[in-house]
């Protein structure tokens, strides 16, 4: 079987598995587990021969493609295109995948809707790898609004509380409004190469064929930044985790989020071509990096820390690709996506472990490390990794990202601007320091309670603690594959340099210390206070199952209630910046007073126009013609005198008006 063949059956593998889970799901429920993770799995097994594959050619890309039906302007062609980052990244997404499906089956075992569920995330599945292995945009396209919608269902599986609904109207929407300038910049690219071909566009960006490079640059921009959750259209991304656990592990590690980081990736040498966008793109990921970190330091809700640690990390990726280095933001992405799925994974048997998604209420039980050794251990490693604690995968993938932008502050990043290279490596720094003090507090607050033993809720299953193992080999020794890489991201060297290693390693460390010395002083204040004071709901009862938790936690998240505990050390540390860092700065309610609510006005007003002045034009329309007949109606008396009587008179009228007419003439 040719590698080309290959590469379509793991596109075909999980879309399949989805129709006929999709089909059979009511009828026949017991197929739609191994309909949801064998077409997975072997779509994974076949991503890593393709990779093994492409690896063994050399830096040699494999293209292949078909014309679609003619368009009568530009063509779009069925193509793919198979290079390092394309089999390197579907490796990852299959694997998540996977895991996913794995642990879903466990985690969802008693839900209804499990069919359809999972039924969705192989379509969500399928339309990434159709994005990571696509040659033309428009085909690109196709997969990218595809996980737009498998998004919106996912995240609102719960659709019998408010937040979920929400959540997923709000994710929609806010993608959305990044793909309209999105789809124009395609277009406009398209316009300027004649080709919606990735490596045609590539090619013409080269040799400066492309009109408007920063007009083109910044359209496409903005769908980046809301895909991959980029400041300021990030906002979806935390409120997305009124969704189940898994559907946030696949969004945050390997689909949706990964889309936008990686079309920039393969579309460097456009965004390239304009330093104008370069600068855009290294302000966006420094002012991403610093806020989200700052939010995720002061979360109540364990999910939500680990979805602004999402968007801090992606804030990374797209730096790296500011400073023009897309080898590193690629090796980030891969080793975040492995550590990071298991971060999620684990948050999910804590939350059936404990009953909550509130850390404030964890802080006081005690004995729950012990109750669940497996998701203990495996997150601390995933929690070492995201805090760029060497040797873990995070280490090397982050210090890739801080050498690279060192290297373009220092005026060698080859056109690059030196402001760039300086905004993403201050910012870089900063992240460090704050990223280990959220990751501390999040470990410290969750595993390290003091107070009353925690509920016993039932022992987790093996699949559910067996993906948790699969991810932390990875999460461990992916960071090594360093050494190793480099010939498949365009020769670059992704060793980390000995000044950013320093430096971060050190920040980490900092943080990590500053925080601990926080949670010891509040430790004994946190332990005082009363368990109801810091409850999600103060009169809901804790809840075994994650629906519930997700329900009472995130319905009182909107007073923001939940972060108030007196006894958090990031109260401490963040002084007065903490009632704002809780609500993400706020940016929610700018949007509400700068869009949504003069859209309601705006819909209330033509509410009013159309009742009020439409609706009574339509009245009176219709209920002249009825006064007239009325009237004609009482005319029709069937006395032949009156009728003679009204002729005569009308005759004497009419002569008497001649006469006058005419002596007037």
């Amino acid at each position: 079987m040719s590698t080309t063949t290959t590469a379509v059956l793991v596109l075909l593998l999980p879309f399949l598995g989805a129709i006929a889970g999709l089909l059979t799901g009511r009828r026949a429920p017991g197929f739609a587990r191994p309909l949801a993770v064998l077409p997975t799995l072997a779509a994974a097994v076949l991503a890593v021969v393709v990779a093994w594959r492409q690896g063994g050619g050399g830096d040699a890309a494999i293209d292949a493609a078909t014309r679609l039906t003619p368009t009568g302007s530009v063509p779009i062609d069925l193509a793919l295109h198979l290079d390092g980052f394309a089999v390197l990244l579907a490796v990852l997404v299959g694997t998540v995948a996977t895991c996913v499906q794995l642990y879903s089956t466990a985690y969802l075992r008693d839900d209804p809707r499990y069919p359809s569920y999972a039924a969705l995330v192989s379509l969500f599945t399928s339309a990434m790898l159709l994005v990571v292995y696509s040659g033309d945009l428009m085909v690109l396209l196709v997969g990218w609004e595809i996980m737009g919608i498998c998004s919106y269902f996912l995240v609102g599986h719960y659709w019998e509380t408010e937040a979920a609904r929400a959540a997923s109207l709000k994710a929609f929407l806010v993608t959305k409004l990044g793909d309209v300038p999105f789809l124009i910049g395609i277009f406009a690219l398209a316009a300027d190469a004649g080709t919606f071909r990735i490596n045609g566009i590539l090619t013409t960006a080269v040799s400066g064929g492309i009109d408007h490079p920063t007009l083109v640059a910044l359209l496409l921009l903005a769908g980046v930044a809301g895909k991959s959750a980029q400041f300021p259209l990030h906002t979806w991304l935390p409120d997305a985790m009124a969704g189940p656990t898994p559907v946030s592990a696949l969004i945050h590690a390997a689909t949706m989020v990964a889309a936008g980081v990686y079309v920039v990736a393969r579309l460097l040498p456009v965004f390239a071509a304009s330093t104008a966008a370069l600068v855009v793109l290294a302000v966006m990921a420094a002012v991403t990096m610093v806020g989200s970190a700052l939010a995720a330091l002061a979360q109540d809700d364990i999910k939500r820390v680990l979805a602004y640690s999402t968007v801090g990390q992606l804030g990374y990726m797209t730096g790296a690709l500011a400073v023009g280095d897309r080898g590193a933001a690629v090796f980030h992405l891969i080793s975040h996506g492995a550590f990071k799925a298991l971060l999620f994974l684990c948050a999910g048997v804590i939350i059936h472990a404990a009953g909550t998604n509130s850390l404030a209420a964890m802080a006081r039980m005690s004995g729950l490390a012990k109750r669940i050794p497996d998701a203990y251990w495996t997150m601390t490693a995933g929690l070492l990794a995201l805090a760029a604690i060497p040797p873990f995968s995070g280490f090397f993938s982050k210090e890739a990202v801080l050498g690279a932008a060192e290297h373009a502050a220092q005026g060698n990043g080859h056109g690059i601007p030196a402001a760039a290279g300086w905004t993403v490596l201050v910012a870089g720094l900063v992240t460090a320091l704050l990223t280990a003090g959220y990751a501390t507090r999040l470990w410290l607050l969750a595993f390290h309670g003091k107070g009353a033993e925690a509920a016993g809720h039932g022992r987790e299953p093996l699949a559910m603690n067996g993906v948790l193992w699969v991810l932390f080999l990875p999460t461990v020794a992916f960071g090594l594959a360093a050494w190793k890489l480099p010939a498949w991201f365009d020769g670059g060297s992704l060793t980390p340099t000995l000044t950013t290693s320093v430096l971060s390693t050190g920040c980490a460390l900092a943080g990590v210390i500053v925080m601990y010395a926080a949670w010891r002083k509040t430790v004994v204040a946190t332990a005082r206070a009363p368990l109801g004071a810091v409850a999600a709901d103060p009169e809901a009862a804790p809840a075994v199952s994650e629906i519930e938790a997700i329900a009472t936690h995130e319905q009182a998240y909107g007073g923001i209630a939940a972060a108030c505990d007196p006894g958090d050390p990031s109260r401490l540390l963040l002084g007065p910046l903490h009632r704002h860092a809780v609500s993400g700065f706020h940016l929610d309610a700018v949007y509400a007073a700068l869009f949504v609510r003069p859209v309601r006005g705006a819909a209330r007003l033509a509410h009013f126009l159309d009742r009020e002045v439409v609706e009574t034009y339509v009245r009176g329309a219709g209920a002249a013609p009825g006064l007239l007949g009325a009237a004609v109606r009482r005319a029709q008396t069937g006395n032949v005198q009156t009728y003679l009587s009204a002729l005569l008179a009308g005759s004497v009228v009419l002569a008497v008006a001649a006469v006058l007419v005419a002596t007037g003439a």
